[in-house]
């Protein structure tokens, strides 16, 4: 065994040994972490699980064009090439309303045959109706937007309207989310290195004696250090996998409220767990979040005693 792991394998078992001899200390410390660590976690599963909801709304938003009242039919087909130059590169399914059918079925809908008959003439203009594929962000939505200012300047035109405003609410209160959770994390991040830093101070104190025997017999920095590191590190990844199992477990009775919920809209939508991958990289960030306090409080506490 190469001196490195072997240093490294000794500091891991001093770690060890020192939270053996004090484990109520060291859960209450894991437990305080965890409280910490399972609001962001909590907040992750869900983003997780609703982003591939959100993504397959993919909404068709229809562009409903309207050409002025005075315009001849002629004019108003003659919209139907400049409307495809417009659109063109673009998935769109261009389909004209003749004011007549407009009309019918308007009286078809409404259930007003009689009352509109009494107009007279028709009051309907033709139309255009573009139904666009594939719209699911904001970006996307915001291309339409340009596309109706340029149809609403052709001549002929008198109104342009689009119904994608719910796409633009929907990723607005997506980022929304992605924010508050990220200030949260970074919050509770802050809480998570605090715990850690103030643990390893008690932890310092209560072996001052030893360390400055160990100074004494010739002990480097780094091998009066790395016992302390590890010990931040195993109290971040312990929390982690407390606070990921406490979420996880909170699913259940969850998933048996929402789907209460989720019949009357005839879905089956539940929340599920977070893969491996995740997993491992929460639990990694866990203990990276008290190796970083335990660095922080060996370097301020531990530089005092040389």
């Amino acid at each position: 065994m190469s001196p490195w792991l072997r240093e490294h394998r000794f500091a891991l078992g001093a770690a060890l040994s020192h939270l053996r001899k004090s484990p109520g200390s060291f859960l209450f410390n894991v437990l305080v972490v965890a409280v910490a660590l399972a609001l962001p976690f909590a907040g992750i599963t869900l983003l997780d699980n609703v982003r591939p909801m959100s993504e397959q709304l993919s909404v068709d938003p229809e562009v409903s064009l309207f050409v002025k009242p005075g315009a001849t039919r002629e004019q108003a087909q003659s919209l139907e090439p400049q409307l495809r130059q417009i659109l063109q590169g673009s998935n769109a399914r261009i389909v004209f309303v003749p004011r007549e059918q407009a009309l019918d079925d308007l009286k078809e809908r409404s259930g007003l045959s009689a009352a509109l008959d009494t107009l007279g003439d028709n009051p309907l203009p033709d139309s255009y109706v573009m139904t666009l594929e594939g719209v699911n962000d904001t970006p996307d939505a915001a291309r339409i937007d340009a596309l109706v200012e340029q149809m609403g300047a052709l001549a002929q035109v008198d109104t342009v309207q689009v119904d994608s405003a719910w796409v633009k609410r929907l990723a607005a209160l997506l980022g929304i989310l992605r924010l508050a959770l990220l200030l949260l994390a970074i919050t509770l991040g802050v809480v998570v290195i605090a715990v850690v830093f103030n643990t390893i101070r008690l932890q310092v104190l209560t072996q001052r004696e030893e360390i400055a025997v160990s100074k004494l017999l010739g002990a480097t920095d780094n091998f009066i250090h790395r016992p302390f590191y590890y010990t931040g590190a195993l109290l971040g990844l312990c929390a982690g996998a407390v606070a990921l199992g406490a979420v996880t477990l909170a699913l259940q009775p969850l998933n048996g409220a929402i789907a209460e919920f989720a019949r009357l809209y005839a879905s089956e939508f539940q929340l599920a767990p977070l893969g491996a991958l995740e997993l491992g990289g929460l639990l990694a960030i866990s203990a990276g979040l008290g190796l970083l306090g335990a660095l922080l409080s060996v370097q301020r506490h531990l530089a005092r005693m040389r």
